[in-house]
């Protein structure tokens, strides 16, 4: 089955803080900003896994992409020609494939050279920094770009270290994301039956996930010798039998043996 990118139903269910068991939208903190961001497409999605991290965290930049989308701040660009780049993004710079574009087309930096400076931001080569950084003021002259608006852009490029990510492995990563949610949303039941299978052997997190259940009105039924396979199973649209194999120092051969004797009356 081809998932529709612009299914609004996960998006719904992501912007209510339901994102249990979704992958890399899980968690305290980036509910919170889902939850604040609403988000309606898959851009979102891919933003908030590039931001969600210690650097862009420090910097404020969540709650500023958040207050753009929603138009609580002006969407700003220190040069006209940046528009078709950042545009995604309301005018914030997140991705290095951003920071590669601007490089080319404000100071004419070739794809390759781009790539070096990119190198050089990464690894913190102060020597290589400085020569990028001559180059780059003195490509944007050529380009008839002012010197101020150069060097503003320069203050953006020097701390990208801490914050600018891959857009590409954010994308990747953010497809995963929507298609877990999908499932979560279209198959909520046989989803959660799926994560406490997973999470079988951790006590805590199956404790946390029974009572995750219940707030989506889905019942774990405790363990029965009678009718418990060795997993997590969905009985109807509303209840989950517990696995004989999730209970504590029950190991695999008991309830192999259990499974089978009951098949044979």
């Amino acid at each position: 089955t081809k998932i529709p990118l612009d299914d609004q139903k996960p998006y719904q269910m992501l912007a209510a803080g339901n994102t249990i068991g979704v992958f890399q939208l899980e968690g305290a903190g980036m509910t919170r900003y889902l939850k604040e961001l609403q988000p309606t497409n898959i851009e979102d999605i891919i933003v908030m896994i590039s931001l969600y991290r210690p650097g862009t965290l420090d910097a404020g930049m969540i709650p500023r992409f958040i207050a753009r989308k929603h138009g609580r701040e002006t969407v700003t660009y220190l040069h006209p020609k940046l528009e078709p780049i950042l545009k995604s993004t309301y005018g914030i710079m997140i991705y290095q494939e951003q920071l590669m574009q601007m490089a080319q087309i404000i100071a004419g930096f070739t794809l390759g050279e781009a790539d070096i400076l990119r190198k050089a931001i990464g690894k913190k080569i102060r020597k290589l920094l400085q020569e990028q950084r001559n180059k780059f003021l003195e490509g944007a002259e050529r380009n008839k770009v002012s010197k101020k608006t150069a060097e503003e852009l320069w203050k953006l490029v020097e701390p990208f270290d801490r914050y600018g990510f891959n857009r590409s492995h954010a994308a990747a990563y953010a497809i995963v994301a929507f298609q877990t949610a999908w499932l979560k949303a279209y198959y909520p039941i046989e989803f959660m039956a799926s994560l406490l299978n997973a999470e079988a052997k951790n006590v805590e997190r199956i404790a946390f996930l029974v009572a995750e259940c219940k707030k989506e009105n889905i019942t774990v039924l405790p363990p029965d010798i009678n009718e418990s396979d060795a997993g997590f199973t969905v009985r109807d649209d509303q209840h989950i039998r517990f696995g004989l194999g999730a209970i504590k120092n029950v190991g695999h051969n008991i309830v192999s043996v259990i499974t089978e004797e009951r098949g044979q009356t």
